[in-house]
Order: C-alpha cells, then structure tokens, then sequence
C-alpha cells in the first residue's frame, strides 16, 4: 500500500460518460473480481429481471471458498460467532463475475457542512471508483438525495434508496450501471429479512416502516412506528428479531420480524440521537452508535437492557466488523476519526485520525480486509484506511456529500441490507 496519502482529482465531465462496457472487459471480469469497469450509458438492470437466484426460506445463499473448498452446511451462526460467514474469500456464487467496485452516493443534502467552493458540487448522483487504483470510473445520475447504497438479498442488485424522489434505482453490479427507477415512499433506509422474503423500507421522515416484496418493491404492509426518526437496524442471529434506532426520539425498537410486533424499547435520551445499529460477534450484543454523545451504547438484544458504553469520538455514526469478527470500526464524523473497538474488552484500542480533520460517515471494509471505505460527509470525498496500522491512503474528491457507501462485492451468503450488512 501507498506510503502516504494520496489525493486524486475527478475528471472533468463526469456528468455522462459515454460507451459500451466492451465484451473484453466483461470477460475479464468472469476472470477476476477485481478487474475495473469501464462506464457506459445507462441499461436495464438485473433488478428488472426475475429473480434467478434460488430462495432459501430458512438460511442464505451458499458461499464458496476461495480455492474451491467445500461450502459449509447453511446454518445460522452461532451465539458465539455471528459473523463465521463473513471472513475473507467467503463469497457466495450470486457474485462470481462482479467486478469489485465503491459506489458513492452523492446526496447533495442542504445544512451537512460541505465546502461551498469545492470544484465539484455534483449532487443527487453515484460515482464508481476502482478501488485498486482510486480513480473515479464511472458516474450516474440516481434521483434526488441518495442516501445509500443498499446490496440487495440476493446480491444480485445494488438499489439506490433516492429518499427525495420517493424512489429506489437498481444498478447492476456487473456494470454498475442504472436501471429503471421503482417508486418507492420516502426510502431513508433499506433492509432485507434474513429469509430474504420480505424487504423492510426505513421511510424516516414518514415515521414508516413499510414492508415490500424484495424483487419488485411492491408494497405489502406500513407500519407507524411509536418515534421519530427510524433509519438504522439490525438482526439477531436467528433473524426472529430485530432491533432499530431512532434518530431524533432517542428511543430503540425490537420488533418480532414476522409481525412487527413491538417486543421491546429503550430510551436512550435526546442527547444520544443514536445512529447505526450492529449486531456484535457473540450473536447477543447489540451496538449502538451514539451521535451526540460520543460513544457506542451495547445493548443485550434478549432483555433489551443497556449494558454499558464505549468512549469513542463525536458525532459516532456508523459501525463496521473486520474480517474475522474480532473488531468493530467506528466512524466518527464530527472527530474526523475512526475508533478501532474490541467487543471481548469492550474498550477502543487504537484511534485512527485523518490528517487535517474530515467528516467520515459511512461505508464498508474490502472483501480481503485489508481497508476500511468511508464516505467523507461535510468534505465532499472518500477515506480509505489501511487497516493494519490505521493509515490515511487515500482522500477521493467526489461529489457533494456523499453518504451511504458500499464496497461491493463482500464476503456472505447473503445480504440484510444498509450498506452492506453481511450474514
């Protein structure tokens, strides 16, 4: 890796960039995940498509190997390792062929603090960078405040949840071009049951959570939630519950995932405005990132009680495992830092601090493990970390602020949503 950081200018007239991805490179990408996509104009995407990847009512979809080793029985994780299927070269079939790319979503959002006379005011887009050489290979017009980008269950669908044009766009992860926009109520936020059988749209400032089919988007069921602000969740191992922040109210929600039944809240106070949302390694502690205070709330996800807090820095926002599930990364966009998290010790080991301050926010860490990818909120770029010694590699100028990054593809079988939350 680069010994010091490295800044990258945007090519000029990113706006549409013309031509075909060529066949050659496609074929490459069959050969290697990692090769880089040329961008082209929009197509129909995969998500217009049937679905062809088989349902699995009760597990995910396989993984394989690298190497080709046996896959293992289709079980949920253990209480003891929630994220046994997530470490390095566990990658299901649905993504053989991807190229490995970041998507950053270009929200535009008025009040986040952005540089007024950065050269590149680009809103309400994606860019696509190659993450192994940080240069920007694509750009795509998505809809009015893109908030995330969200891998679908299946993984073979990438929606952009463009909560201000009431819609989510598909892009296809082979060419990471667009597709056809579904009209879609207010989609802050996107979830998938761990079934994959039912999509759970996180409608924030309709104080909705809206259930839809996870092909079509079709509306099943809306639900008003008792707060304000709902955005960011997560799953307990065995997918009958899960827990969810709300941003403005302070309080948590449990909810039984098959009747959205509420089972559970907890107040956590206005002053927390919590944010992210991760289940822990043990497969029983849930993390909460804390804006306002600073810190991650831990949560036991079967009595709903708080368990304690770790100090990490202000404006804590989203919440990353490694590898191996023995660390969590913590963003903290108000301290232009990132908290390295041990769950066994519950303290903050090392803190990662970017050179003349920035505003990480969400993203997601590389399927080798080797870097952590955020979007930089008020600043209008993306930090790459190496996360071996926690060293800036790279600062990339994008568009105005960008929000909810993913690196796709990662290790799983299977995808619960947000920006990658793998299983």
């Amino acid at each position: 890796m680069r010994a010091r950081p490295l800044r990258i200018s945007l090519v000029c007239g990113l706006a549409l960039i013309a031509g075909a991805v060529a066949a050659s490179t496609l074929a490459a990408h069959e050969d290697s995940a990692s090769a880089s996509v040329r961008p082209g104009r929009p197509q129909p995407a995969r998500a217009g498509q049937a679905a062809t990847a088989p349902h699995h009512p009760t597990g995910g979809i396989p993984w394989i190997a690298q190497g080709g080793a046996a896959n293992p029985p289709n079980r949920p994780p253990t209480l003891a390792d929630a994220y046994a299927f997530t470490r390095t070269g566990m990658l299901s079939p649905a993504v053989a062929g991807d190229p490995e790319l970041v998507y950053v979503p270009n929200s535009g959002e008025t009040g986040m603090g952005g540089s007024s006379n950065s050269p590149n005011r680009d809103r309400d887009t994606v860019t696509v960078i190659d993450p192994r050489t940080f240069r920007v290979v694509g750009h795509y017009p998505v809809g009015r405040l893109p908030q995330h980008v969200t891998p679908s269950w299946d993984l073979r669908t990438l929606w952009v949840d463009a909560s201000g044009s009431n819609q989510l766009v598909p892009l296809d992860p082979r060419t990471a071009r667009p597709g056809k926009p579904v009209a879609v109520d207010a989609p802050y936020n996107l979830y998938f049951t761990p079934d994959g059988g039912s999509a759970l749209v996180m409608a924030e400032r309709r104080n909705h959570l809206d259930v839809r089919d996870p092909r079509t988007m079709a509306l099943r069921r809306s639900v008003t939630v008792p707060c304000s602000g709902i955005n960011h969740a997560d799953f307990s191992p065995d997918g009958r519950y899960f827990i969810a922040s709300c941003e403005f109210s302070g309080q948590l929600l449990k909810y039984d995932t098959a009747t959205l039944r509420i089972l559970g809240e907890l107040d956590l106070g206005p002053e927390a405005m919590p944010q992210d949302v991760r289940l822990g390694p043990d497969g029983r502690t849930f993390y909460v990132a804390g804006f306002h205070s600073g810190e991650l709330v831990l949560v036991d996800g079967s009595t709903m009680r708080e368990q304690g807090r770790i100090p990490t820095g202000a404006g804590a926002h989203g919440i990353y495992p490694n590898r191996d599930g023995t660390l969590l990364y913590v963003s903290n966009r108000q301290d232009g830092s990132v908290s390295v998290v041990d769950p066994r010790t519950r303290t903050t080991t090392a803190t990662w601090r970017i050179p003349g301050g920035g505003s990480p926010d969400m993203g997601g860490v590389s399927a080798d493990g080797t870097q952590l990818w955020l979007s930089g909120r008020d600043n209008d770029e993306v930090y790459v970390f190496g996360t071996a010694d926690g060293r800036l590699l790279a600062r990339i100028p994008v568009g105005a602020n960008p929000h909810g990054l993913a690196f796709f593809p990662q290790p799983g079988r299977y995808s619960l949503g947000h920006t990658g939350n793998y299983r």
